[in-house]
């Protein structure tokens, strides 16, 4: 599978990199790597579920609707909203992956981000104003975060 990649200016929501209150770097940006919409599906398909398109969709058979997928359940809402840019702690524990681990933002089936660990632990904000559910994973390690619109992420291990 080859990944391809659009212009971060040429994404669709771009804007959330761009925010004046919460400004990103030049050298980040150039780690933010939104996929086109084919190598998005190949991802999706491949590491979060070939039958559904978004995570309100999950059903039997994929990972992420098993019970026993999520182990642990926590705020991140009020981490979003204080002055303080470090992750919610319980995140930060659960997740100590080596900066430069490639990471996956996945909002739904088309629109997924290619990042680093480092870069996103940095951004982490920018990446929730969209929060209707996205997963962040990584390729090379087992631990997932499904981020909730109700201000709350689950933990969990892939299947």
């Amino acid at each position: 599978m080859t990944t391809t990649y659009i212009p971060l200016n040429e994404f669709r929501r771009k804007w959330i990199f761009n925010h004046q209150d919460l400004p990103v770097t030049d050298e980040d940006k150039a780690y933010i790597l939104p996929l086109t919409e084919k190598s998005a599906m190949e991802v999706w398909n491949q590491w979060i579920s070939n039958k559904s398109s978004r995570a309100e969709q999950f059903t039997k058979g994929d990972w992420a609707a098993k019970a026993n997928a999520w182990t642990k359940t926590d705020h991140w809402q009020s981490a979003w909203d204080s002055e303080d840019n470090s992750l919610p702690e319980m995140l930060a524990e659960f997740i100590q992956w080596p900066d430069e681990t490639p990471v996956y933002f996945c909002y739904e089936k088309y629109q997924i981000i290619e990042t680093r660990w480092n870069v996103f632990v940095r951004n982490w904000k920018c990446f929730l104003f969209f929060d209707d559910g996205p997963i962040l994973i990584s390729p090379k390690q087992k631990q997932a975060v499904m981020f909730e619109q109700s201000g709350q992420y689950k933990l969990g291990i892939r299947g």
